[in-house]
Parts: structure tokens; sequence; C-alpha cells
């Protein structure tokens, strides 16, 4: 008897397989003449060559389905098996998908404007207040860069600002010391990409996640760079990070001009890069505020509050 293995790759198997092995026992169903035995993300399949052949070709529609929206239903099932795509297309305004299925796209006119700054330049500047959605839209625009395979690899970074805590004093290794910096970049990709797909890719350097520092001296090609809150870097730091630049690579870099976390008298190297790159060909410059916060509405009044204060210290001069 034939036996073929067909390894799932770049998916979550639960979301193939469904909740309770639903989907599988569903395939089992629609291919009576195989005996089909699924461990982790290989599937065994034995019996007849010709269903053999077909089950192939649906499971990999299948797989495929899954990388673009993280999710299967049955009624995709049954639509790829009569010789149909899947039963949906991606809407042309959806970035990619979360691994809950959610589409991940626009929610505000200003992000809009980010999405396509994103298409028409190989490097964007992303500004505005906390909630904006600013790190998150960027990751996905990666992600789907990556998926889609016009980039290689994803990079992220952050200057690591001590704020309160010397690095030195916290414990453990340097990886230990510097990942609670970068936890927001991580939050963001394990939402969109599969536990154990995010970690294969991490230890092959696919998604590559680093302290500014670590930048110097390289070159960045065929990838999507992002640097995260770039408003605490310095203009000496900022200037080395956008230099790394090389071939088929696109950069957005994000930042709040409201959380400056260097020292007093220090200038943030974001505040005098966009002023110098701001006309530059090939460079957007995308400024969003309080009225593109996506978190919780109490966000947007803890910014409006604060915004009054700023202005009501500027007037008195205190």
């Amino acid at each position: 008897m034939t036996e073929k293995h067909i390894i799932l790759e770049d998916i979550d198997p639960v979301t193939f397989y469904g909740v309770g092995n639903v989907h599988l026992q569903m395939l089992r169903s629609l291919y009576p003449k195989l005996r089909i035995v699924a461990r982790d993300n290989v599937i065994r399949i034995l019996g007849d060559e010709e269903q053999m052949a077909a089950f192939e070709e649906t499971a990999e529609k299948l797989r495929q389905h899954v990388v673009r929206f993280n999710a299967l239903k049955e009624e995709d099932i049954l639509d790829i098996v009569k010789g149909g795509r899947g039963g949906r297309e991606m809407p042309d305004d959806v970035v990619c998908y979360s691994m809950s299925g959610r589409p991940i796209k626009a929610r505000t006119k200003n992000q809009q404007r980010l999405i396509e700054a994103y298409e028409k330049n190989d490097m964007v500047f992303a500004v505005g207040p906390a909630g904006t959605g600013k790190t998150y839209l960027s990751i996905a625009l990666a992600v789907k860069a990556l998926k889609e395979k016009t980039a290689k690899k994803i990079i992220l970074s952050r200057p690591a600002v001590e704020a309160g805590e010397k690095l030195g004093f916290l414990p453990g290794d340097m990886k230990d010391k510097i990942d609670p910096y970068l936890q927001p970049l991580y939050d963001a990709l394990e939402d969109m990409l599969p536990q154990v797909k995010l970690q294969d890719m991490m230890e092959k350097h696919v998604i590559q996640i680093a302290p500014l520092a670590f930048m110097r001296g390289r070159t960045l090609s065929d990838a999507v760079v992002i640097l995260d809150e770039a408003q605490n870097t310095t203009p000496a730091q900022i200037r080395m990070f956008l230099t790394r630049m090389g071939w088929n690579t696109k950069m957005i870099i994000t930042g709040d001009m409201t959380q400056i976390d260097l020292p007093k008298n220090a200038k943030s190297g974001l505040v005098e890069a966009i002023h110098i790159l701001n006309n530059v060909e090939g460079i957007g410059v995308v400024n969003l505020d309080r009225s593109d916060i996506v978190r919780h509405k109490l966000v947007t009044k803890i910014v409006n509050a604060y915004e009054e204060y700023d202005k009501s210290i500027d007037k008195d001069g205190l």
C-alpha cells in the first residue's frame, strides 16, 4: 500500500485540523478510500493513489488558505475540495489576519495614510501618541511582506532607554536585560504568527529583534526594518540606523513626541531626522493624532488631559 507524508509548514496545525480534529474528520469522510493519520504538523496518507494525489492538492490549498487567513471553516474545505478557491478572497483593505482570524486593517484615515505611504515609499516615519496603532500596523505590513515573499526577513529594533532601573542591575544575561524593552514587538508578532512558526523564524533569523545598539556596522537588505520608539534615539543613533538601509529594503520608523525619555536637554533624533528628511523623495511622513487612538476609550481621554496639562505648563512657564 502506497504511503505519503504531507508536512504542514508555516501554519498552526490545530487551525488546520480544527477543534477536536473536526476538520480532519471531515476530510476523512470526503476521501473515504484513504487512511489519514495526523501527528503534530505531519499528515500520513495511505490508500488509493488517485485519491492520494487529489488529497495532496487539497491539503496544499487548505494550507495556503490558513497561511493567508489564520483560520479555516468547514465551508472553505468543501469549496476547495469541489475545486474552488476557498470560499473567499482577501479584501483589498486587509493587511493580514490575526491568529484568531480577525482582519488587520486601517481603522482610521491616518492609519490608511500609513499603509499608502508604505506602499509608495521605501522609508516611512509614523509619528503619533500612544494607542494609534503605529507599531502594530507596521508589524502587520512586515508580516504581509514576509508571507508574500516580497521580503526575506523582518528586523525589529528599539532603543533600550533606561527609565528607572539600570540595565546593569536587572537580573539575567543580556537577552534577559533587553527583552522587557522589546516585549511590545513580541506581543504583536505572537498575534499574527503561529507560536511554533514564530519561534522557528526567530531561531533561523528570519525575524530578528534587537536593541538599536546592535545595528551598528550592518547592512540591512531584502527586509522590512522597523525602528520603534524612535523618539528616544539620539541624532547620532538614528543617523546610524537610517544609513543601514540596503537593497530591496523598506524602513518604518515610529515614535511618540510626547514620550521622550532621553535625559534633560538631550535632543531627540526623531525630531531632527524628520526636520532634515521631510522633503526627500522616497521618504514618507505620516502624522497620527488622538483621533486615531484605537485602544480603550480612556486612553484618548488620558492623552487629551496630558496635552492640556502640557499646554498649561508651557503657558505658565513652570
